[in-house]
């Protein structure tokens, strides 16, 4: 078997601290069918761009809502990424403020959409609408 390298390590690590166990299940479950993608998810988005230190978890999570909102073709992994915004302390306002806001930059049928799918990954975690 061959070693992990230090991205794939510090690929490990990041991606445990945005999502939790569920993102090392995805990636499990990735790597049975396609084992080079699943090391090139954790080594360059993880282990290179979410390990940089110019920003926190929490604003990394922030921005990719934004843009996986705003590109309006990329629902399952917008989902994934709001699940790993609220586990990594932004709350349910904050995220329904950033897909409020694609509105004006990238429409209103994504930031609709955007927000469909907020609705749906709060009621798996049991938050309740509307929002205080």
């Amino acid at each position: 078997m061959q070693a992990k390298s230090d991205r794939y390590l510090r690929g490990v690590a990041q991606l445990g601290a945005v999502d939790g166990e569920a993102g090392m299940a995805v990636v499990d479950g990735l790597a049975q069918s396609f084992p080079d993608f699943a090391t090139y998810v954790l080594e360059f988005p993880f282990g290179d761009i979410y390990s940089r230190p110019g920003l926190g978890l929490r604003e990394r999570e922030i921005a990719t809502v934004a843009a996986l909102c705003a590109m309006g073709t990329a629902g399952p992994q917008l989902r994934v990424h709001l699940h790993a915004a609220l586990h990594v302390g932004c709350t349910p306002q904050e995220l329904v403020e950033v897909l409020m806001q694609m509105s004006v930059y990238a429409g209103f049928p994504a930031a609709l959409n955007g927000l469909a799918a907020a609705k749906e990954v709060f009621a798996q975690r049991g938050i309740a609408l509307p929002l205080d």
